[in-house]
């Protein structure tokens, strides 16, 4: 399977706490985030690695060209205006078939995820897969509508806190080529952000699943770093 990361962000937040390296590169106990990821996808089967880093982030850029990986990554250097847009980018470079999409700074155990991308390999009856969490760490949830804790058929995106909601999204997305036709119909449509790009796929009928994962954590503030960074040791340990 393929993976891709969106790293096209700019990190203000972080900047403003005082955090001089740009988020991709900030180190989780000794490695740097985005390196994080792609050994992780790497260990879990990748056959090729698509990136969209802004163009501001010279740092992120030399450091990518800088490795020396085991499969193919494929570099998109570009500012964009949300991260439905930076996924739309690197909808041109991912190659064709089943991928995984996720956001630098989305952090889980890599036994979850292992688990996760083996379930979508596994899988030919849905159009797409997407790890959620009953764990709420994000400043603006997006709520994720299922129709049973058994099925766990996704029926809707929400903004808002609903009765009986008990998960939400995780930035973790899996999927295949066939996710880019909506994605194409948004761009054109003029519509923006991967929440809206999600209840676009639910409009046109794609069946998605949803794989819970019980923590997943994003680093948005300079306080995360070390919560990210004890999360993963007590994953580890």
């Amino acid at each position: 399977m393929n993976f891709a990361i969106i790293a096209a962000g700019e990190g203000s937040r972080l900047v403003q706490e005082g955090v001089r390296k740009p988020k991709p590169l900030v180190n989780l106990n000794g490695e740097p985030m985005i390196l994080r990821l792609i050994n992780i996808f790497c260990r879990c089967g990748a056959q090729s690695i698509s990136v969209v880093v802004n163009e501001h982030m010279t740092q992120v850029r030399e450091f990518l060209e800088g490795l020396e990986l085991p499969v193919p990554l494929h570099m998109v250097v570009k500012t964009t205006p949300s991260s439905m847009h930076s996924f739309w980018e690197l909808s041109k470079v991912i190659p064709e078939g089943k991928f995984c999409l996720t956001t630098v700074d989305t952090i889980f155990r890599e036994e979850d995820f292992a688990r996760y991308v083996a379930a979508f390999e596994a899988d030919d009856t849905h159009d797409g897969l997407w790890a959620v969490t009953p764990f709420i760490d994000d400043e603006k949830p997006l709520y994720v509508e299922v129709d049973n804790d058994t099925d766990m058929n996704i029926l809707a995106f929400r903004d808002k806190h609903f009765e009986g909601a008990k998960y939400v999204s995780g930035g973790i997305y899996a999927m295949s080529h066939k996710a880019f036709g909506v994605l194409n119909q948004c761009i054109e449509q003029g519509i923006s952000r991967m929440r809206n790009f999600q209840r676009a796929l639910i409009d046109n009928e794609f069946n998605l699943q949803a794989f819970s994962i019980d923590k997943i954590i994003d680093v948005d503030h300079a306080s995360d770093i070390e919560v990210a960074q004890q999360f993963i040791t007590s994953a580890n340990s």
